[in-house]
């Protein structure tokens, strides 16, 4: 092989590897995302408001410990609904690890495990 076919290669094997996401773990509050938008709306004293938006469509996120960082939830699949254990944290702290996505100013984290 030339030195171009190589570099071609190389260069090839690494954008290919860095385009799939690592799992990652992330620590903090399961929220539902249009409460504490609009009102700062967090904690235990939230939980039922939190689990009947959930339940109605509004999207659960991850309010990350020491950085308030909010993620948005997804299955770690399309077509899937998010793993009734995560969303039953609600109001309470959850270790989530999954593949961390970010476009267009939005940060999401996908559920493949919660404790």
């Amino acid at each position: 092989m030339n030195k171009l076919t190589v570099a071609s290669l190389a260069l090839l094997l690494a954008v290919g590897t860095s385009a799939v996401a690592a799992a990652e773990t992330v620590t903090g509050e399961v929220i539902d995302t249009f409460c504490f938008a609009s009102m700062g709306a967090k904690g235990a004293s939230h939980r039922q408001c939190g689990l009947d938006c959930a339940n109605k469509g509004i999207p659960v996120g991850l309010l990350e410990k020491g950085t308030n960082k909010v993620y948005v939830l997804l299955p770690n699949k399309d077509k899937t609904a998010l793993p009734e254990e995560v969303v039953n944290k609600m109001g309470e702290q959850a270790t989530v690890t999954g593949k961390i996505h970010s476009t267009g100013g939005s940060a999401f984290l996908t559920v493949e495990s919660v404790k």
